[in-house]
């Protein structure tokens, strides 16, 4: 009698890349994880649990030169997320051999990325932030600082007047992750951003920013695409310019070359391959 086949594959590809980093060690690691068909939602997170990075992408195919793309934090599925999209085209292009325009079906829209000189520049939709009138109540006790200024898109921005004062922030993460916004369900997943203008950054970059999100199982994130698209519209405004160096003042640190186009973010970034292997995964 024929033994019935998995429900699953026994073995899985899985890299790890380091994202928006021209070397390893920086920028922001992610696992990349190629599949044929979609796993259980319930085996993705334990995987994504597993490798404890901020995020896992998983995607399949899902017509010519587009896949179908989904993220993954430790603990919950996300919506957006620009690292692990990077490191997706990385592997697609470095160690898949895709050429050309690649794009992908997401939660949040159809994304590209393409390949200019040594970058992958992603095509994100811009979610410009609003003056908030009503911050979350403790942002700035959870923050260990006052900003300037709150705004609120996706995720709360917080606008301090230096560089120097957002790097030198030691937030609370059990705080930033029992922050509420008011009249928004008790459900809600309260994220941070902290940014200032880059003068004081010795002129290399326009604008730096850190990012705290420990409601999802990402204390902080090192270097974040989903922040970016909210934060390119701001200071480009702001600063009167539509192209943008950006620095996220993490401990690894990370750099992007963003364009704001109409409605669109353009965020360009390097990666490197840190690992490649195989998931081995449990019987069925």
């Amino acid at each position: 009698m024929d033994t019935p086949p998995p429900a699953h594959p026994a073995r899985v590809p899985v890299f790890q890349v380091d994202a928006f980093a021209e070397r390893p060690f920086a920028g922001n690691p992610a696992a990349v994880v190629p599949l044929r068909e979609w796993l259980p939602d319930v085996l993705m997170q334990r995987m994504a649990a597993e490798h404890n990075l901020s995020e896992t992408a998983f995607f399949v195919p899902d017509g010519p030169g587009q896949w179908h793309l989904r993220w993954f934090t430790p603990s919950t599925e996300v919506s957006l997320c620009g690292h692990a999209t990077l490191a997706t085209a990385f592997v697609l292009a470095s160690e898949l051999g895709e050429t050309g325009t690649l794009r992908f079906r997401t939660a949040s829209g159809l994304l590209g990325v393409a390949r200019e000189g040594d970058r992958f520049v992603l095509d994100f939709p811009a979610n410009p932030p609003r003056r908030s009138q009503a911050p979350a109540p403790g942002l700035a006790a959870a923050l260990g600082a006052v900003p300037r200024e709150v705004w609120k898109a996706r995720d709360w921005i917080c606008v301090f007047d230096s560089a120097a004062t957002v790097r030198a922030l030691q937030p609370d993460h059990v705080r930033i992750a029992s922050l509420r916004e008011p009249g928004v369900a008790p459900g809600a997943a309260p994220r941070v951003i902290a940014t200032a203008p880059g003068d004081g950054d010795g002129g290399a970059h326009d604008v730096v920013s850190r990012y705290f999100a420990a409601a999802v199982g990402i204390p902080e994130d090192p270097v974040t695409g989903a922040a970016h698209v909210q934060l390119v519209p701001f200071w480009a405004e702001r600063l009167g310019r539509e192209r943008l160096v950006c620095h996220q003042a993490s401990a690894r640190g990370g750099t992007l070359w963003c364009e704001l186009r109409g409605d669109r973010v353009r965020m360009g970034g390097h990666a490197v391959l840190y690992a490649r292997g195989e998931v081995l995964l449990p019987a069925a």
